[in-house]
């Protein structure tokens, strides 16, 4: 089993290229809005059962398909309102069941993601699509995490979903 972690910020293109991946390789799509989608619908974003259950949920999430043997894609946007433990825990919960991680970062360049923030295809889910927002919370620190474990990193702001995508295919 594996798990592809794509990370990066807001409108880098992690959905789009986990969609490309999992045409591909076959690899279930879990993105990260799955979840932060159905518990905001309940919690507000940040509180402390928002955090609790959305990280509950995705671990769960983790743990039984690494139990079963079903690689996933997950992407995820590092932000403040998740806890440090948390990238540590996954790793633990796909490797304890035999799987392996693979992290991709997908950067992208600050002008293209201002560009995408307000596209269309964000409205579908529950997504950032304010660039006056997301200017609003770099400033404030909202996207700070500790940085996560090296592995692929891929500029989605050169590379078109289909490329970034063979790329990580050929890493696997």
């Amino acid at each position: 089993m594996n798990l592809v972690f794509l990370h990066g910020p807001a409108a880098s293109g992690k959905l789009t290229v986990g969609r490309e991946l999992s045409r591909l390789t076959g690899y279930q799509l879990f993105h990260n809005h799955l979840v932060v989608d159905a518990v905001t619908a309940v919690f507000e974003f940040g509180s402390e059962p928002f955090v609790r259950l959305r990280e509950e949920m995705w671990l769960a999430v983790f743990r039984e398909a690494a139990l079963r043997e079903v690689s996933l894609i997950f992407t995820f946007a590092p932000e403040r309102t998740v806890r440090e433990s948390f990238v540590g825990e996954a790793i633990a919960a796909v490797q304890g069941a035999g799987g392996r991680v693979l992290f991709v970062e997908l950067k992208c360049p600050e002008s293209e993601i201002e560009r995408r923030m307000e596209d269309d295809s964000r409205a579908q889910f529950g997504k950032l699509r304010s660039k006056g927002l997301f200017q609003e919370l770099r400033a404030a620190g909202a996207f700070e995490y500790p940085k996560l474990p090296s592995g692929l990193t891929l500029d989605t702001g050169v590379l078109s979903p289909a490329e970034a995508a063979m790329r990580i295919r050929e890493r696997l």
